[in-house]
């Protein structure tokens, strides 16, 4: 589906938008949702993070719950937290410092 924002299709938005997560920081499925013009499509950026064929390239590591919890992850969020605490990302019971934040 094609929208008006730069003739992208929601898929790459989102995409552009998580490719853009510098190491050490994440940011919310939410916030991922709101910088790609579709605010309330938070579900649907955790359902595009579920099916990256392209996991190697995109950090979909970086994007986490709103309430900062690492959530999913192929691996389980064991696996998740320990990849964000190699980049530099603070991880305490699962749940990231809200400093860390985007």
């Amino acid at each position: 589906m094609v929208t008006e924002q730069n003739n992208k299709t929601f898929r790459d938005r989102v995409y552009d938008v998580v490719a853009e997560i510098p190491r050490g920081k994440v940011m919310s499925y939410g916030e991922v949702a709101r910088r790609a013009g579709s605010p309330r499509a938070a579900r649907a950026v955790g359902s595009l993070m579920n099916s990256d064929e392209d996991f190697h390239s995109l950090p979909c590591h970086r994007v986490i719950l709103g309430n900062r919890h690492v959530g999913a992850y192929a691996g389980g969020p064991q696996a998740k937290a320990k990849i964000l605490i190699s980049e530099g990302v603070i991880v305490e019971n699962l749940r990231v410092l809200e400093e860390q934040m985007m």
